[in-house]
């Protein structure tokens, strides 16, 4: 795999009672952003609160250097499976079962945005068993729900999202103590000044908001994140 990063070195570095290394749980993330959200992922792993400390955890990138037209919905689910297929046949053949607690995962991080086949992706998604974790309109939702909650809809329109939390007071301090504002590219960029000692409230909006659509269209989902279960169920942080 092209790049991998692991939660907590000196648990994957711990034996078994003395006698074998700990498996690390494997991570296989897609993700739509080439930026912003490995940069999430690893500031997570970084800071994050592990809710069992003697469970390391290893994130892959396989898509690392995927072009642009590659990083959609559709193609990344259909780029996890085999992904999916391979790491489960290796995890058996090392004597684990689906229900241990690093038997592998594969996940595809991706947004409503304007994309097509949303429907679809997440049809084949499910039969393969390859999760996803979706946010409506993008990403930038769930940053934003670090600094304030927001429950009115985007129209799917990502530009709103990202506009609003590019004005959230102090965020552009974020990147430096003298800057004023940062550029939608900036941006981009996450710093750690953005999520510490936010992701509780941060979850607890998002759990608030998602609950109200309880319709089968992921398209009307809107404003819509789960980042949340990624952060849990595949990284296994409590808290940052």
């Amino acid at each position: 795999m092209a790049r991998s990063r692991g939660r907590d070195d000196t648990a994957r570095r711990r034996r078994d009672h003395g006698r074998k290394r700990l498996r690390p749980r494997g991570v296989y993330v897609f993700t739509e952003g080439e930026v912003t959200e490995p940069m999430y992922i690893d500031l997570v792993l970084q800071h994050g609160v592990p809710a069992f400390p003697d469970r390391p955890v290893e994130i892959h990138y396989p898509d690392e250097h995927a072009p642009s037209k590659r990083r959609k919905p559709l193609p990344l689910v259909e780029a996890a499976i085999p992904v999916l297929r391979e790491v489960e046949r290796d995890a058996k053949k090392a004597g684990l079962k689906k229900d241990d607690w690093n038997w592998p995962q594969v996940w595809c991080l991706f947004d409503r945005d304007e994309h097509d086949q949303i429907p679809t992706a997440f049809a084949r998604a499910r039969q393969a068993g390859v999760r996803i974790a979706y946010s409506h309109p993008c990403f930038e939702l769930w940053r934003l729900l670090h600094y304030q909650n927001y429950t009115s809809t985007f129209s799917g329109v990502c530009g709103s999202a990202a506009a609003k939390l590019r004005q959230r007071p102090g965020f552009a301090q974020t990147y430096g103590r003298n800057i004023r504002s940062v550029s939608e590219e900036q941006a981009k960029h996450v710093m750690p000044g953005q999520l510490l000692e936010r992701y509780g409230k941060a979850r607890g909006y998002a759990q608030q908001i998602n609950a109200e659509h309880r319709g089968s269209d992921e398209t009307a989902w809107d404003p819509f994140t789960d980042v949340w279960r990624f952060v849990e169920e595949a990284v296994g942080i409590a808290d940052y």
